[in-house]
């Protein structure tokens, strides 16, 4: 949810703003993408040390943020550039701003995307092995992938344990999509019908 709320003005920016160096820098984070998580292992690893950041939630929530901001600004970018300028022009003229169209204010535009991205943020971080795995050792610092890991091991498995924990694991996945599947909907379908 941070990367959210971060990516979110930096999306916008991006989508209806123009300024030097717009396109190189969506590049550069289109690029980013490409890399997988464990390619930047050693250097947050090196970085959460100076920071003494290790075996510690702060230190993990600051690299699952960092690590989805280029996704959020990329999806939301290209959601912003679908909505219509024409909408933020009329909320100006009747005595808007100019972020009318962002959300929480443009949320009914904005909405569908953002529960969308949100969810695939969410997900992301809440499935991560292994930055967590290596950046945190004590057991009481261990996230719920980590510690049901420690379930199967080399000699022998406790596989009703490890079940268990794997469905107590997504129930928070399954909650969220149900909370978000108005917002998906309304997003598959917005543009279907013309008016």
């Amino acid at each position: 949810m941070v990367g959210v709320a971060i990516a979110t003005p930096a999306a916008y920016a991006l989508a209806r703003f123009r300024f030097v160096g717009k396109e190189r820098g969506v590049w550069l984070l289109m690029a980013t993408q490409m890399f997988p998580g464990v390619a930047t292992l050693v250097p947050l690893y090196l970085l959460l040390e100076k920071l003494h950041l290790l075996d510690a939630r702060a230190g993990l929530v600051l690299v699952y943020a960092t690590t989805a901001v280029p996704f959020c600004v990329v999806q939301l970018r290209s959601a912003f550039e679908a909505v219509p300028i024409d909408l933020e022009e009329a909320a100006l003229v009747d005595g808007g701003d100019a972020f009318a169209g962002v959300p929480p204010r443009g949320a009914p535009r904005g909405a569908p995307s953002l529960a969308v991205t949100a969810l695939f943020a969410f997900m992301s971080a809440w499935n991560e092995f292994i930055l967590a795995a290596t950046l945190m050792s004590r057991e009481d610092s261990f996230t719920l992938p980590v510690a049901l890991q420690r379930y199967v091991g080399e000699h022998g498995a406790s596989w009703g344990t490890f079940a268990a924990g794997a469905i107590v694991v997504s129930v928070p996945v399954m909650a969220l999509f149900y909370l978000a599947q108005r917002h998906i909907v309304s997003g598959v379908t917005a543009g279907g019908v013309k008016g």
